[in-house]
């Protein structure tokens, strides 16, 4: 075989990709982490709210777009594979990689408020699951959950704390700035997704762990982008706030919105899946409140989860 065949060449084509897109992924979520701090200081929100709402919205783009698409084509396992997989992957490896880097302090609204409803959500998607259907009227439900959520973030939002009264106020520029940030994420992780499904099929890797292991991840890489980048900077608010906010999003904004246009079957592997999202969500919330931070060690047991997940994924 030489360097021209065009399977190699594909191979080489597609690690390039994969190497652009994680430079889109840092650079997008650098910028995106500052101009969502200006704005934040300028309207007066914290940066844990802002991180739960805009910056959640905006990173969780990818599992929207994947998991509505895959309702339209009627691949149900695709849809909600990829967003347990990713809430696992949010909170296993991302959550954990963060703190094994630097440790995220907590407040008592992110445990007590946002953890617990986070928790709360968690356990009634479970039960929405148990009879292995999600009905129309069951995505309306956590649809209109998730608007309440908001709705309550924005009506009882908290004092900025005082590093923030400091920051430097957003400008006329920052409203371009920030769309333009957030699509840069976006298309960094949907060509990660791409290009690593392409290597995971030539590596004969099924489609079933390639959507709750590959392409999991590569939607959540915008998570992990902008988490990292947020936390090094000190905006631990907006580090934490964004993991939280974007799970909360996946599973009462996208799963609500895939469906409500399309019922979905589900596969009954998800429950032991989703099972594990739950005792996860309970643990992180756990970590967060003893000593109101996340250790580097209890980013290890984190990180370790996730991977031991990963690796029981790919040997099914």
């Amino acid at each position: 075989m030489t360097l021209f065949d065009s399977a190699l060449l594909n191979i080489f084509f597609n690690v390039l990709i994969l190497v652009f897109a994680i430079g889109l992924l840092w650079k997008g979520a650098d910028e995106l982490v500052e101009s969502a701090s200006r704005i934040a200081a300028t309207f007066g929100v914290s940066d844990l709210v802002i991180g739960l709402t805009v910056v959640a919205f905006g990173t969780s783009a990818p599992e929207f777009a994947v998991t509505l698409n895959a309702s339209f084509n009627g691949q149900p396992d695709i849809s909600v594979g990829n967003i347990v997989g990713s809430n696992i992957f949010n909170l296993g490896f991302i959550l954990g990689s963060v703190a094994i880097i630097k440790t995220i302090h907590a407040t008592r609204k992110l445990v007590y408020r946002d953890g617990i409803f986070m928790i709360l959500v968690t356990f009634l998607l479970l039960a929405i699951f148990y009879d292995l259907k999600l009905e129309r009227w069951e995505g309306i439900c956590l649809f209109s959950l998730l608007l309440g959520y908001l709705a309550f973030l924005f009506i009882n939002k908290e004092p900025i704390d005082n590093d923030d009264l400091h920051s430097i106020s957003a400008t006329w520029k920052d409203a371009i700035i920030l769309p333009v940030t957030i699509g840069v994420v976006v298309l960094g992780g949907h060509l990660l997704v791409e290009s690593a499904s392409f290597l995971a099929r030539t590596a004969g890797i099924s489609e079933w762990v390639i959507a709750v292991t590959i392409v999991a991840a590569g939607t959540s890489a915008p998570e992990m982008a902008t988490s990292l980048s947020a936390v090094l900077k000190g905006r631990h608010g907006m580090s934490a706030g964004n993991l939280i906010g974007s799970d909360l999003f996946n599973i009462l904004g996208v799963l609500g919105v895939a469906g409500m246009v399309n019922p979905l079957p589900v596969n009954p592997e998800a429950l032991g899946s989703l099972a594990m999202l739950s005792g996860m969500v309970i643990l992180v919330v756990i970590f967060l409140r003893t000593g109101w931070k996340l250790t580097r060690i209890e980013g290890i047991i984190l990180f370790t989860i996730g991977l031991a997940r990963w690796i029981f994924d790919f040997m099914k």
